[in-house]
């Protein structure tokens, strides 16, 4: 069988391309999403449906993309280099990145899974959530037990530059998507990747080797604490697929218990995930009626998220723990008891990422991340972080203090019992 010019194989795709092209562009600009579930705030996911006609070839012009795409065809030196799927990709992640929102992604089907595997909470890696400070790359939060807790990588570092020689790579983080980002720190257990980092309150940017391991990362953990250990503390780790079966196993638990004179609630370096994890853990305080969060769309429509249900631990004082690597999720759980009950935050200020991220699971295995409307807290409060400085950004604690790294002590959860003790 003779061999396929590639030059005819890239005039036959253009076809292809021209209706994938447009149904992507009435899909971005022509239709309002559902919920929130990135990390950081999420709606569940959901499949694309398209009942909107596609416009003619006269509404939109592509004659530059073409022109561009035949003179790659036609002139690019390595023709084994075009690979035509890869270029589809690419010209959807940049017509999605034109948008300059660094939540709103185009995932290709590597990156989906990837994903995935991170709402899911078992990958190999390093164990840290990232996010964006502004534009640029920052962790936002270490994950307990794992290889950057152990390096003390802390949330809020600038992630500078990533180094593996094992993928020969050595990439600075100026303009790199989240997915990018996410491909490169993680690999395979036992391989090592270098972060060049920059901490606030510093001038010189420093490496630390971490050494991948597989990850398996549970959604909250809950113990007793106090002089007779009749505080529950409730660390979430996440709000995953698995949270609120997590949530239930633990509050079946401190009901067994009649002497409970509060929870903890801490969502420390927790980076967000599900809305609706969120949604259930609150309701689990408030009353039916109460507002959790405000969804507020473009066009200055709002959508109120309500209790629905009989909370189990109405009328238990509560208490949070936060910091900075608290994010999305973590914030709607904050801000909805704080503003309802008065529930005290103790810690430090939050991330600061009030919008709404929708998954849509695409053909072929692709995905796209599309930012759908910001979140309010029940008062009307926006997080979300701002390039003005002079405007706050996520929410201030109500108590504010840092754990010493140079004691054994948690000073943040001593003062969040002695508050619940009192």
């Amino acid at each position: 069988m003779p061999e396929v010019s590639p030059r005819i194989t890239m005039k036959v795709v253009r076809n292809v391309v021209v209706s994938l092209t447009a149904l992507i562009i009435v899909f971005i600009v022509g239709y309002k999403l559902g919920n929130d579930g990135i990390k950081f705030g999420f709606a569940q996911p959901s499949q694309v449906t398209i009942d909107r006609k596609v416009p003619s070839n006269k509404d939109l012009d592509f004659s530059l993309f073409w022109r561009v795409w035949d003179t790659l065809d036609a002139s690019y030196f390595d023709h084994s280099a075009l690979d035509q799927t890869e270029m589809v990709y690419g010209a959807i992640k940049g017509m999605v990145a034109s948008l300059g929102d660094p939540y709103t992604i185009f995932l290709d089907p590597r990156e989906n899974e990837v994903t995935e595997e991170d709402l899911n909470g078992n990958f190999e890696g390093v164990g840290i959530q990232i996010g964006y400070r502004g534009t640029n790359l920052a962790v936002i939060a270490p994950l307990p037990d794992t290889p950057a807790a152990a390096a003390g990588v802390e949330g809020g570092d600038y992630i500078l530059a990533i180094k593996d020689k094992e993928k020969e790579v050595d990439q600075g983080t100026g303009g790199i998507t989240l997915p990018e980002a996410v491909q490169l720190i993680r690999g395979k257990a036992g391989s090592t990747v270098t972060l060049t980092l920059l901490r606030d309150g510093t001038d010189d940017p420093f490496d630390v080797d971490l050494k991948r391991e597989a990850i398996d990362v549970p959604s909250l953990k809950l113990s007793f604490v106090g002089e007779n250990e009749d505080i529950a503390h409730v660390e979430i780790l996440k709000f995953g697929g698995e949270t609120f079966q997590e949530w239930n196993d633990a509050v079946l638990e401190i009901l067994k218990r009649p002497n409970i004179k509060g929870v903890i609630l801490d969502v420390r370096s927790n980076p967000g995930g599900y809305l609706q994890s969120a949604i259930d853990i609150s309701s689990e305080f408030l009353e039916i009626g109460d507002t959790v969060v405000i969804e507020e769309h473009g066009d200055e429509s709002r959508d109120e998220y309500k209790v629905e249900r009989l909370g189990r631990l109405r009328g238990k004082p509560v208490v949070l723990l936060v910091d900075g690597g608290s994010a999305s999720a973590s914030e709607i759980l904050a801000g909805a008891l704080r503003d309802d009950l008065n529930a005290k935050l103790v810690g430090s200020t939050t991330f600061g990422k009030g919008t709404i991220q929708e998954p849509r699971e695409l053909e072929n295995g692709v995905g796209l991340h599309i930012t759908i409307a910001k979140w309010l807290t029940p008062k009307g409060t926006w997080v979300n972080e701002n390039p003005d400085p002079q405007i706050d950004s996520g929410l201030a604690p109500d108590v504010k203090i840092e754990d010493n790294n140079d004691t054994e002590q948690d000073e943040v959860l001593d003062t969040a019992i002695n508050l619940l003790a009192s």
